[in-house]
């Protein structure tokens, strides 16, 4: 059986996951533009303020950065057992398929989409950066997720049929 949508689901949340480790390893970590609560002191939720400028206020940002990251490896894990559910060989053609990579992009392309509409800009806990330009970094980080999304739905629509195999015996 040959179907591009039956992994559009496991790929958009392999995506979403992906995604999620590319904003918290690199924005988080290595560039430490940003933490979870880095601007809860101007926040439209009411959070209490932790400093990352102070040891007990990273180690809540950092406990937070951390909970994040669960949820981003849960959503890599969700989507590689959905995808290896309805993938019943062929596994190799899969993951080289620009369907499954294009879904993929449109998952974190969202994963950017969400999480810049609610944490930056409706709840206001972080900023990609914050500063004098942060308005600019939010929104060029929503106008990525929206190159991201189009871009892989593009790359999806364009893609070959995706040889799931369901109603085939794997060879021997």
């Amino acid at each position: 059986m040959t179907d591009r949508n039956g992994i559009a689901l496991p790929g958009t949340i392999l995506g979403v996951g992906l995604g999620g480790f590319v904003d918290g390893i690199l924005l988080h970590q290595v560039l430490q533009w940003h933490h979870m609560l880095s601007s809860t002191d101007t926040d439209n939720a009411g959070i209490r303020f932790y400093s990352p400028d102070t040891v007990p206020g990273l180690r809540m940002n950092t406990l937070w950065d951390g909970l994040f990251h669960t949820v981003t490896w849960l959503a890599v894990l969700t989507g590689l057992g959905l995808l290896y559910s309805r993938v019943t060989g062929s596994r190799g053609r899969v993951w080289r398929s620009r369907a499954l990579w294009g879904w993929a992009l449109v998952g974190w392309g969202l994963f950017n989409l969400v999480e810049g509409v609610i944490d930056h800009h409706l709840l206001g806990i972080h900023h990609v950066r914050t500063g004098p330009h942060q308005l600019w970094w939010d929104l060029g980080f929503l106008l990525l997720g929206a190159v991201l999304v189009a871009a892989g739905w593009a790359l999806q629509r364009s893609a070959g049929p995706v040889d799931l195999c369901r109603d085939r015996e794997p060879a021997p």
